[in-house]
C-alpha cells in the first residue's frame, strides 16, 4: 500500500464522520437548546452564551447546564485545573463556538 492510499483511506473516513455529523445535526429532534451566539472579553474569551430561545447564560450557568445535559450539542470536559464548555466535536467548523454569532 502506497501513501495515496493512506491518503485516500483517512479522507473518506473524514467524509464520513462531516456527512454523519450533517445527519445527526439536521435530525435532532429534541426539545433541548442550543448555543446560538457567544459573548467575548477583550481577550477573545468566551464568558457567556446566548441560546436559541433568547436566553443569555453567564459561563459558569452554562456550564452547570451543559453538565446536567440541558444544552444540546455542547461538551464539558476537564483542562488547565478546570471544567470548559465547548462544542461537540462533529467536524463542522462553522457551528464551533469560537465561530457562532457574538451578542
Amino acid at each position: 500500500m502506497n501513501n495515496k492510499d493512506f491518503d485516500q483511506i483517512y479522507q473518506n473516513y473524514k467524509q464520513q464522520g462531516e456527512d454523519q455529523a450533517r445527519l445527526e445535526q439536521e435530525k435532532d429532534d429534541s426539545d433541548l437548546e442550543h448555543i446560538a451566539a457567544v459573548r467575548k472579553n477583550d481577550d477573545g474569551d468566551i464568558i457567556a452564551f446566548k441560546t436559541t430561545s433568547g436566553r443569555e447564560l453567564d459561563y459558569l450557568t452554562a456550564l452547570n447546564e451543559a453538565k446536567s445535559g440541558k444544552l444540546s450539542d455542547v461538551d464539558v470536559f476537564h483542562r488547565y485545573g478546570r471544567d470548559i464548555i465547548r462544542s461537540e466535536p462533529d467536524g463542522i467548523k462553522k457551528n464551533n463556538l469560537s465561530n457562532l454569532d457574538t451578542f
